[in-house]
């Protein structure tokens, strides 16, 4: 039976991520992958980096996704240093284009409410706006420049994050899944894992949409883990671009869309929300829906050549607020349910999985995205199968 210091269930960004972070710590760490690691969420994502809130939801995670923007410079230069690849990160800023009826009453609550939150936003004359991105829509109503805001390619970051990983001494096991989180003596002891046991002092759930499928061959000394990531797929469709007449510059967004550069020329159009389960195809009506809002962004992208289109499954949760943490069981933390913004709270989440990890407490009050927030009653799941006693 092989044993490890730390456990890690998710080969996406978030669970690299944290690896990476462990094994920089001297741990002895397996990561393991249901499939070839970093193919879900992280590889499906368009990499803009905004601690702004898209919802009344949000709100409560922006404090976090300002200290994760905060951490990625570092985090950034550490990735590129242990993996030797660059991850196409850029401080560009965005623009957030207003077009409806109350422009400027609208633009008066947004200023007024990311003054309150500390995010740095200013309004800015179209006439300005076009002379930084001169694919703007010259006839959109109103724009506001977010100078702090920016982007990284996230295949690019989840490959070179894997590979950081593993040159830190980290064993990567694809295409192998994890059927149940074992309890032995009034904690957390592994996994099982084709059929195998393997061990370890802290397992560490980051599997996003796929959490919920651990329980489904479970064996009979398993952790049900309803109770702990009641997560749910939420579909985004994507489509990327190349124009010979757009050469984009900075992220434009708006409320039916965004559009986002990447340093190879390709520009990333986004998306859809859609409540379908694990179905990852797109769809023409999606597409199409997609392909509009970016020419409203940018015109020019009219003629623009498509060349490709993708989904990608976000983990959502009840609040659409991750849950990061330690659970009721020792030796059992879980690290999921990003929703829109995996790929942003990259490194806040390794820092605070770490921090839980080696220190016993983190440097940042989480605990408003405790995975014990949602009580197994609220959602008609069992708690847990039982877990034998300390004798």
């Amino acid at each position: 039976m092989k044993s490890y210091d730390v456990i890690v269930v998710g080969g996406g960004l978030i669970g690299s991520s944290i690896s990476c972070e462990l094994a920089a710590q001297k741990l002895r760490v397996v990561l393991l992958d249901r499939q070839q690691p970093g193919r879900e969420a992280s590889w499906a994502a368009a990499g803009m980096l905004s601690p702004a809130p898209d919802s009344l939801q949000a709100l409560p995670l922006v404090p976090l996704a300002q200290e994760s923007l905060r951490l990625y410079p570092d985090f950034v230069s550490a990735i590129e240093e242990a993996s030797g690849k660059s991850v196409a990160f850029a401080r560009t800023g965005a623009f957030e284009i207003l077009d409806n009826a109350d422009v400027a009453a609208r633009c008066d609550r947004l200023l007024a409410q990311y003054a309150r939150l500390g995010i740095a936003a200013e309004p800015i004359s179209m006439e300005s706006a076009r002379a930084k991105e001169p694919a703007l829509n010259p006839n959109s109503a109103a724009a506001l420049w977010l100078s702090g805001e920016a982007t990284v390619d996230p295949r690019l970051l989840t490959e070179a994050t894997l590979e950081a990983a593993e040159n830190r001494g980290v064993e990567i096991v694809a295409f192998r899944a994890v059927t149940s989180i074992l309890g032995e003596a009034g904690r957390c002891s592994g996994v099982v894992v084709g059929g195998e046991k393997i061990t370890a002092e802290q397992v560490i759930i980051a599997a996003g949409s796929f959490c919920g499928s651990l329980d489904e061959n479970a064996a009979d000394d398993a952790i049900a883990m309803a109770r702990y990531t009641p997560t749910h797929p939420i579909r985004g469709q994507m489509l990327a671009m190349r124009s010979n007449k757009v050469h984009l510059q900075k992220v434009l967004r708006s409320e039916r869309g965004y559009i986002v550069p990447r340093a190879d020329g390709r520009i990333i159009a986004g998306s859809t929300l859609e409540n379908v389960g694990f179905v990852k195809d797109t769809t023409p009506e999606g597409l199409r829906k997609i392909f509009e809002a970016a020419v409203a962004l940018a015109p020019a992208l009219a003629n623009a050549e498509i060349v490709e289109t993708w989904a990608g499954l976000r983990p959502g949760t009840p609040d659409q607020l991750p849950l990061i943490g330690p659970t009721d069981i020792p030796g059992l933390l879980i690290a999921t349910g990003h929703y829109r913004n995996g790929i942003l709270l990259a490194p806040i989440t390794a820092k605070l999985v770490r921090e839980w990890v080696v220190e016993g407490k983190t440097s940042f009050d989480a605990r408003r995205f405790s995975p014990l927030r949602f009580s197994a009653q609220s959602f008609g799941v069992a708690t847990r199968k039982s877990i034998p006693a300390m004798p």
